[in-house]
């Protein structure tokens, strides 16, 4: 899914005129580790319920919290991917509330000493410039375990699986204007914690989960209006819908002379309402303090440059590579850097390149990356890392291709086919199987010559000035010597024997 498709519609709500949307997220991403936040039960999705549980995420009297190292490199290297300042000593907190699914009757989190505060998320915006989407801060905490209400009639069942399952949450500044900014940011936040190896950012498990923060003020003016927190949104689509929905019923009241209740709402994506569920003037006091099981943590220069260098290439470092360096439109970038794994793929398959009369072909490797080799990996319901073609194979198909030795046609019907299906190089499989273009110059001119005569009226028609038709005599050329002509001196032969009275 690519930030620029954009999902909305084209045509402003007519409450824009008058009214500036302001909206804030809060995203919680369930972290990739073996054990659970504080304790070594393990960290997974999908087993039987109440399995993955023990003395530490029961609660039971007497245990002790010990902090999971990993999550609090994740956490530093989330930091570092966006620019946030990274606290040099920071301390644990307790957060008190009473939920059916909270065993200890309080959550361990973070506070007034957040692990990273500041930095920024950049998303594409339609008009082709970018915008940064300022962060508060992200910090480290626990979740909590799952109610579920739809299998008993009678009553409420618990799951404490998920209980004690690392999380980190990523509070926005209200800097985006719109549900499509929202929709674009989320977009950006799941692909940069999957490159960043930290969550695998399924909605649909839970591992990625967002509130919204809506609210509206008159345009031109600095001061915010009355916000609503509007939860349970399971797509970045739902979000969206949310957050328009909010927007239109937030307006009508404040055109009829009303105002806007703190509350906390609900969203029914069947309906694509908000419901409203508890007022925010009557939240619990959670009654914050440090959380005396777990000594203050300190994070060196030292260990802030071991993370950094165990960070891979970011999305947007390889966007401007690809867009300054490699001459990429941003179209082919977006789709190169959707997936972490298209983009180290092709990085891969541009180190191994070979120079040409224009410098490497970056362009053309793209297009086979986007093309031949991501419709073989989307039809087989693979992953780009299983297909059987290495980058360095890829980088020699294209060579070979751009040498002029194997047409473009041939290469992507028959060798990259045989390459899927055998080992050996491009030009080893091409040499095996007869593809390699042996068309003299003769042979060209005689197939020019022939498809000439066969169409004397386009010839008539490309001279009148129908350039157009250029395409139509290629293609019986190397329909006449099969595939196996230099598509380059091909064209150029065409053209003279075209332009020739």
């Amino acid at each position: 899914m690519m930030s620029n498709n954009k999902e909305s519609t084209t045509t402003a709500p007519h409450w824009s005129e008058k009214w500036e949307l302001v909206v804030g997220l809060e995203v919680h991403a369930q972290l990739l580790t073996k054990s659970k936040a504080y304790s070594s039960d393990p960290n997974a999705y999908g087993d039987r319920p109440n399995t993955l549980v023990g003395p530490v995420t029961l609660g039971l009297p007497g245990t002790l919290p010990v902090p999971n190292r990993t999550v609090i490199d994740h956490a530093i290297k989330l930091g570092l991917a966006c620019g946030c300042t990274i606290a040099p000593r920071m301390h644990y907190a307790r957060k008190n509330y009473f939920y059916p699914d909270l065993p200890k009757g309080y959550q361990i989190t973070q506070d007034t000493t957040p692990i990273c505060t500041g930095g920024s998320i950049t998303i594409a915006m339609a008009d082709g410039n970018e915008k940064a989407i300022e962060l508060t801060r992200i910090h480290m905490e626990e979740d909590a375990g799952k109610s579920i209400h739809d299998v008993d009639p009678f009553n409420t069942l618990i799951d404490l699986n998920r209980a004690g399952v690392p999380l980190v949450e990523i509070v926005t500044e209200p800097v985006m204007r719109s549900s499509q900014e929202a929709y674009d940011y989320l977009v950006e936040v799941r692909r940069l914690v999957r490159y960043l190896d930290i969550c695998d950012g399924n909605m649909e498990e839970g591992s990625l989960r967002c509130d919204a923060n809506i609210s509206l003020r008159l345009k031109g003016s600095s001061e915010f209006g009355t916000r609503t927190e509007v939860k349970n949104m399971n797509s970045f689509k739902n979000v969206q819908r949310a957050i328009e929905f909010e927007a239109q019923r937030q307006s009508e009241v404040l055109d009829a002379g009303g105002t806007i209740a703190m509350e906390t709402r609900n969203f029914d994506a069947a309906k694509g309402i908000t419901t409203s569920l508890r007022s925010k003037e009557m939240a619990h006091d959670y009654r914050y303090f440090p959380e005396p099981d777990i000594q203050p943590l300190t994070v060196s220069e030292a260990k802030k440059e071991a993370v950094r260098k165990s960070m891979p290439p970011l999305p947007r470092e390889l966007r401007a590579k690809y867009t300054t360096e490699f001459g990429l439109s941003r179209y082919d970038a977006d789709i190169l850097t959707d997936d972490k794994g298209t983009a180290l793929y092709y990085e891969a398959v541009t180190a191994s390149l070979s120079d040409t009369e224009g410098g490497k072909p970056y362009k053309q490797a793209a297009n086979w990356v986007m093309g031949d080799v991501r419709s073989w990996v989307n039809e087989k319901g693979l992953t780009i890392a299983e297909i059987p073609v290495s980058a360095e194979r890829l980088a020699g198909l294209v060579g070979l291709v751009e040498s002029g030795k194997v047409s473009h046609t041939l290469a992507s019907q028959k060798l990259f086919p045989l390459m899927l299906e055998q080992t050996g190089t491009a030009a080893e499989l091409a040499q095996q199987n007869g593809l390699l273009s042996d068309a003299g110059e003769d042979v060209i001119e005689a197939a020019v010559r022939g498809a000439l005569s066969r169409f004397p009226d386009k010839v008539e028609a490309y001279r009148a000035g129908n350039k157009g038709l250029l395409g139509l005599f290629m293609g019986e050329v190397m329909k006449a010597t099969k595939g196996k002509a230099d598509p380059r001196r091909a064209n150029e032969t065409v053209k003279r024997m075209l332009e020739q009275e």
